[in-house]
């Protein structure tokens, strides 16, 4: 697996919100290394093209965790040269770290996050890629893995803040042509390591199971207990429909059900209004915080800030 270039390279979803939260709130450019793993697809040999395609491309390289010290020149100096102590010291304790929390986890490379700059590699960090392409960690049950890994982070420059906080590219350092190589970088959040974030996620929400049949019933000897039932099954009702009568569900069901199509579309437009009201309360609720961490901010820069004497 020496030098062989990768088909894309992978990061989780909450793996690049918590790196970019971390560079937005540092207080200047700061660097720092990337752990994960690497995976080998099977290509597909359902295919009408006679092409022989090449299997070392079939590499995925996938970005799990960050460590970032908060400081810029973290494990190398000014012209590039990589402290080979310091940095096994940091590999060291972020794979202990991880190897304890039952996740595999291997050194891939490092990013660079920089302020209002052309985002494209810099002599430096040229020069910190090639050293470190010179290092071997040992993947578990793989070939040796050269850390080639790349992540380059800028913020706009002025004028284009409207549009978004971030820019961000991936490389790939090749040893041989000693060159970066543009990766396209994909989100992804679904998998065995990330399936810990989603264990109350499901694609289709269930209805509540209801006696719609209690909403019809007009038996008087079980007036009060029917009218219990109804309110009981409304109150669930409204959790994903709010708005739409039990009896109306119950019409949806038996013999009526062939003239039931303004019912059923009135069903799903209370369905998608409830999702709009959920919707709009969490970015309400977003942008309280992000008022709340702008106000802490500032605090923080106030307090920071020396007294003059």
């Amino acid at each position: 697996m020496d030098d062989l270039p990768f088909q894309k390279i992978t990061i989780s979803g909450p793996t690049l919100s918590a790196l970019m939260h971390r560079i937005t709130t540092s207080l200047g450019d700061v660097d720092g290394l990337l752990f994960g793993h690497v995976t080998h697809l099977t290509p597909s040999t359902l295919t009408d093209d006679n092409t022989p395609q090449n299997p070392d491309s079939n590499l995925i390289a996938t970005i799990t965790s960050f460590f970032c010290p908060n400081i810029p020149l973290s494990f190398y100096d000014s012209l590039g040269r990589v402290d080979s102590v310091t940095l096994h010291r940091l590999v060291s304790s972020t794979t202990h770290q991880s190897n304890s929390s039952s996740s595999s986890s291997n050194f891939l490379g490092w990013f660079s996050a920089r302020r209002k700059s052309p985002i494209r590699p810099s002599m430096r960090e040229f020069c910190v890629s090639q050293s470190l392409s010179r290092l071997k960690t040992a993947a578990k049950g793989e070939k040796d893995l050269n850390p080639c890994v790349f992540l380059l982070f800028t913020t706009p420059v002025q004028g284009e803040l409207l549009y978004h906080t971030h820019e961000y590219r991936a490389y790939q350092f090749r040893v041989n042509s000693r060159c970066f190589d543009p990766k396209s970088i994909g989100i992804d959040n679904i998998g065995p390591d990330f399936r810990g974030n989603y264990g109350c996620f499901s694609p289709n929400s269930p209805f509540p199971e209801l006696k719609c049949a209690s909403a019809m019933n007009d038996e008087v000897g079980e007036g009060l207990n029917r009218m219990e039932r109804v309110l009981n099954d409304q109150k669930e009702l409204d959790m994903v429909a709010e708005g739409f009568s039990v009896k109306d569900l119950g019409k949806l069901m038996g013999s009526e059900t062939v003239n039931s199509t303004m019912s059923l579309e009135d069903l799903y437009e209370k369905m998608l209004g409830k999702l709009d009201s959920l919707a709009r309360q969490v970015e309400k609720s977003n942008a309280k915080v992000l008022d709340m961490e702008n106000h802490n901010r500032k605090l923080r820069y106030k307090i920071a800030r020396p007294v003059p004497e």
